[in-house]
């Protein structure tokens, strides 16, 4: 079996390690990953998503934070922070900053982020296929109003500086319209027996990915069923602030309501948590096959619950 999944940050990750549990030696997942959080900082190429898919599969990650390496030290923060470098509200740790290095210099010798990616991998063996969605450079930013009046700011910032205190007044993908996608995204959702949506940022993880030209068609188009599982259990995003994003492109915040912002041309499946089952009739009669099972990820063995769940959903929207 091929298996397709659109991946974010924590939530992204944490699904793909149940699923990689939930599926058999001869299964193969090629995750695309969103590089619209990317972010140029002290002259090195940031890439937090694609890292924290490839530090938890293979088994760096920092568990209690989901993201960030294991035993990190903070040295050279410190030292950049004595120089008056910023910014001191974005922490790369010691053994962070060893991999944006490794990235920044293939990127300045020629290399393709899909290149670099998978010499990354090469250390972390994530026991996934890692494509970035875009080699082309996407950032996400965030149109706010503050004290400094109305702005854009990247949404990292907007994210980790401002925890989402402000309203987001829209999001934009600065760059996506232009970009396309990396070797191998179109072929493998083509090839695809399942494509998942994991439950990861509707708006700035899969949304930014579905934004390159050509992916969200390529979507639309397989023949595989497209299966996702719902960020938001009982009217509230189970981790960070996708209520936030979701309100700036006028979506509720419900397990219902994302899954009619995806739509029925988009989506087959749906999974939502047994909290809320009462929406699970709403969004089949949105023409999209729909079941109430147990989201929260509390470990890897709950997380390949939910895998097999959304497995189980792509068979039953096959037949």
């Amino acid at each position: 079996m091929r298996i397709v999944a659109l991946a974010g940050g924590i939530g992204g990750a944490r699904f793909l390690r149940g699923l990689r549990e939930a599926i058999g030696p001869e299964d193969e997942i090629t995750v695309i990953g969103n590089t619209g959080d990317d972010i140029h900082l002290y002259g090195l190429k940031v890439c937090p998503d694609l890292d924290t898919v490839m530090y938890t599969l293979g088994g760096g990650i920092h568990e209690e934070q989901g993201w960030g390496r294991t035993d990190e030290t903070w040295s050279i923060k410190a030292e950049m922070k004595e120089y008056g470098v910023g910014p001191e509200w974005f922490g790369l740790g010691d053994r962070d900053f060893a991999t944006h290095l490794v990235r920044s210099q293939m990127l300045t010798a020629g290399y393709t982020l899909s290149q670099v990616t998978e010499a990354l991998c090469v250390r972390w063996k994530p026991g996934v296929r890692l494509l970035p969605m875009s080699d082309d450079r996407v950032e996400t930013h965030v149109r706010i109003t503050d004290e400094q009046g109305t702005r854009a700011v990247h949404f990292q910032e907007y994210w980790v500086r401002l925890h989402a205190a402000v309203d987001a007044e829209a999001i934009v993908p600065v760059g996506a319209d232009t970009a396309k996608p990396a070797p191998g995204v179109l072929e493998a959702i083509a090839a695809a027996d399942v494509i998942l949506f994991p439950p990861s940022n509707p708006v700035v993880s899969i949304g930014t990915i579905l934004a390159v030209p050509g992916i969200r068609a390529a979507v639309a188009a397989a023949p595989a069923p497209v299966i996702g599982l719902s960020p938001i259990i009982g009217g509230a995003p189970v981790r960070g602030m996708a209520d936030k994003v979701l309100a700036a492109v006028g979506v509720e915040a419900t397990a219902e309501a994302v899954a009619l912002d995806y739509g029925s041309e988009l989506i087959d499946g749906w999974l939502v948590d047994t909290v809320d089952e009462a929406s699970v009739a709403a969004v089949e009669a949105g023409g999209i096959a729909c079941r109430a099972v147990p989201l929260l990820m509390t470990d890897v063995a709950a997380t390949a619950e939910m895998a097999r769940a959304a497995l189980a959903l792509a068979e039953q929207v096959r037949a």
